[in-house]
């Protein structure tokens, strides 16, 4: 949603334009994230899309930041915009810009996608009797992540990355230029099999009182070369946390523990010895990493960086 939602934004002529990702381009992001090419794969993100938005528009001002957003620098990020615009792929980051943006008074123009339905809604915007228009945690008090796939997992039409983000250029034009009708107090639901959408009105104003940032759980990752050398070397311990039927059609090696069946019991994983956890993008193994260094914070457990899917691209490329 973020490669359309800028190149919008960037051709509009908003002045300054603040790109905030801490990730390389890889080949299976291509397909959706419009602003890279085949070329810019293992390049960072942050800094090719502001050298591919300077040149569309030389007119305007481009910041990369080439950082992960956590509770210690999203409040220093935000100061530094008037409107910030969500693109993220996880329910942490999600919430965290969420909860940054209504302590700085910050409007957010929220998007999110699963394979063949978006979502769009503007939250924090003042009101006219000086309250706050609802905002993420009003319609998603909390969320538990382990139970709902990311794009790399679930699947996502690519067309409707395009479709959302244009949604959230759109609303940050309309924000800026003072026309039009915001979706505050709203969400709109779009289907792009039946390209029908919905609109879904959740109030006024919000009933969530955020004061402070949840603390950001950084999760222990282990590199693909990393984990083949550790391989090789018989010096760890693998832990497949997909079903049994994605175990069944490929798999790496290692103890099959399906998430919920692990998370349910978090004391069936050897605390002492070196563990990488793995699935099919890094998130659902990420989630129970998180989970068990949560319970034993000196727990020798790591997530597979880029899951599979990272582990295909490596062997593509080597």
């Amino acid at each position: 949603m973020g490669s359309p939602a800028a190149q919008y934004l960037a051709a509009a002529g908003v002045g300054t334009l603040g790109i905030a990702d801490f990730d390389t381009v890889s080949i299976g992001n291509l397909h959706r994230q419009v602003l890279f090419s085949p070329a810019d794969v293992g390049h960072k993100k942050a800094a090719v899309a502001c050298e591919r938005l300077q040149k569309q528009n030389p007119g305007i001002k481009l910041v990369p930041h080439d950082v992960r957003v956590t509770s210690q620098n999203v409040m220093d990020l935000l100061w530094q915009y008037d409107i910030v615009v969500d693109g993220t792929d996880n329910f942490d980051t999600r919430y965290l810009l969420n909860d940054a943006a209504v302590i700085t008074a910050r409007p957010l123009v929220y998007g999110a996608i699963y394979q063949y339905e978006g979502q769009v809604a503007v939250w924090n915007i003042e009101n006219e009797n000086g309250t706050r228009s609802p905002n993420y945690r009003d319609l998603f008090p909390e969320v538990d992540a382990t139970k709902i796939p990311n794009c790399a997992e679930g699947g996502v039409i690519p067309t409707l990355a395009g479709i959302i983000g244009c949604m959230q250029a759109n609303e940050v034009i309309k924000y800026i230029t003072k026309t039009g009708e915001l979706l505050t107090g709203k969400v709109l639901m779009f289907d792009a099999q039946t390209m029908q959408s919905r609109i879904i009105k959740i109030g006024d104003a919000s009933n969530t009182h955020i004061t402070r940032l949840v603390e950001t759980v950084i999760t222990p990752t282990i590199s693909v070369a990393d984990l083949k050398k550790a391989m090789a070397e018989n010096s760890v311990e693998l832990i497949d946390v997909r079903s049994d039927q994605e175990h069944e059609a490929f798999n790496i090696g290692g103890r099959l523990l399906p998430l919920d069946i692990l998370t349910a019991d978090l004391d069936q994983i050897d605390k002492n010895s070196k563990t990488v956890l793995y699935c099919a993008s890094g998130k659902r193994s990420g989630e129970a990493v998180k989970a068990i260094k949560q319970k034993y914070p000196d727990a020798n457990v790591f997530s597979l960086e880029g899951g599979l899917k990272g582990w295909m691209e490596f062997s593509e490329i080597v």
